[in-house]
């Protein structure tokens, strides 16, 4: 079994964020969540409790889970992938353990053959997913840890799937491929992006695997056809969507749990094989 680390980071996010921004009027990246909110979940064996604070102006803290591959102590000088998964509007609060609901960890910390570092974030209530603090993070843990940074991942469902959207679509340079899942994006961030000479390459370049429930009432399945098609029409070169067609909301537990998208993830890298 894989470790599973529980992180209280603290980054300087931009206009003080915490991860994610102050929502003060509905968001349509922010879908209520579909289902009663369940009990926080007991924290899986071998998980542990550290924290980390960062003395800059404006900091704010994160919590986060994070998971290492098996053999990550002993590899001293070996460079992993990386994953940053986002969760759904359910799992916001002050229980980072609630994280792992969803997602990619049960299944990796079954599989160790799939050699992935996993960071998890969670967002506190009444806020959503912010692009500038989430590279904040993901500045610091590609120096904590031993990241290739080559092989960095972003992933997400719901309100994590409209943050992996707008996140991958706007710094397109810093993932080696994008997993949204039952998510929607911004169009200005796609727009923007690939009339921008430093960054329309890589916008074309960063491959593309979306999922969607055909019957999805909370997100509507159009949300990602939009965002399929945009990016298609920007000129990427591998933008897939895979539809479920007797799924609802939930297209993340079909996708989290085969290996098909982790096999996906490791086929591709910055700057090719």
């Amino acid at each position: 079994m894989r470790p599973i680390v529980l992180i209280l980071l603290a980054v300087a996010g931009l206009f003080g964020l915490t991860g994610c921004a102050t929502m003060s009027e509905p968001n349509p990246a922010n879908p209520a969540p579909a289902t009663a909110r369940p009990a926080v979940p007991p924290a899986p064996p071998g998980m542990a409790a550290r924290t980390f604070q960062r003395t800059l102006p404006a900091g704010a803290k994160t919590e986060y889970l994070l998971q290492l591959p098996p053999g990550y102590a002993a590899a001293a000088n070996r460079r992993w992938p990386l994953i940053l998964f986002l969760h759904g509007a359910g799992e916001r609060g002050n229980e980072v353990a609630r994280v792992a609901q969803h997602g990619p960890m049960k299944f990796l910390a079954q599989h160790p053959e799939m050699p992935f570092i996993v960071v998890a974030p969670q967002c506190v209530p009444g806020e959503h997913w912010s692009t500038e603090a989430l590279l904040a993070l993901l500045d610091d843990v590609t120096q904590r840890y031993a990241v290739d940074a080559r092989r960095v991942y972003l992933t997400g469902l719901s309100m994590g799937g409209y943050g992996t959207w707008n996140l991958g679509t706007s710094h397109p340079e810093r993932f080696a491929a994008i997993a949204p899942i039952c998510g929607g994006g911004e169009l200005i961030s796609v727009l923007l992006t690939r009339d921008f000479d430093g960054r329309r390459e890589a916008l074309q370049r960063l491959p593309i695997w979306a999922f969607h429930g055909a019957k999805d009432l909370t997100v509507p399945l159009a949300e990602s056809e939009r965002m399929v098609k945009l990016a298609r029409e920007s000129g990427g070169r591998e933008v897939e969507l895979t539809v479920y067609p007797n799924a609802g909301h939930d297209s993340w537990t079909e996708t989290y749990g085969h290996p098909r998208l982790y096999e996906w993830f490791l086929r591709h890298q910055l700057g090719g094989l």
